[in-house]
């Protein structure tokens, strides 16, 4: 049974040379209790970007103001969570001050080095070669 295509955002958030992941809860019905970049799908009509700022804004308490998007990924299991696409943003400064988990979605957030994150349990295998694009673009920069 086909279903449509999901159409899902999320934001890895850059600060001097760390970025920002979330573990996901362990009773998430889609990967739970691995580390993802911070978002969620589009609503009906809502683009990836307005749902980037609209999740970024609810999970952690901070409106992106100044990134790009990377790239979009493919659902990695597609016959066991049905096709999506997930529009990935590098978000390098936003208001609101320090991000902050605002509900239960996720159970840690931590800012990485991407030589650490790369050695957690991610909940994409595309994330692997982003991080290491992000590394190699951003050695040490500040913002946000």
């Amino acid at each position: 049974m086909s279903e449509a295509v999901r159409t899902c955002a999320g934001a890895i958030l850059v600060r001097a040379g760390e970025l920002l992941l979330a573990k996901r809860s362990a009773e998430r019905t889609f990967y739970p209790g691995v580390w993802d970049v911070i978002g969620g799908h589009c609503e009906e009509g809502e683009s990836p970007t307005a749902a980037l700022i609209r999740e970024v804004k609810e999970e952690i308490g901070v409106i992106p103001t100044d990134f790009d998007e990377i790239a979009i990924l493919a659902e990695p299991l597609p016959e066991k969570h049905g096709d999506a696409r997930y529009h990935i943003f590098i978000v390098t400064a936003w208001d609101g001050g320090e991000p902050r988990l605002q509900n239960r979605e996720h159970s840690d957030l931590r800012w990485l080095s991407v030589a650490r994150a790369l050695s957690l349990q991610l909940a994409h295998p595309g994330y692997i070669e982003l991080l290491r694009t992000i590394a190699a673009q951003r050695t040490g920069g500040h913002s946000g």
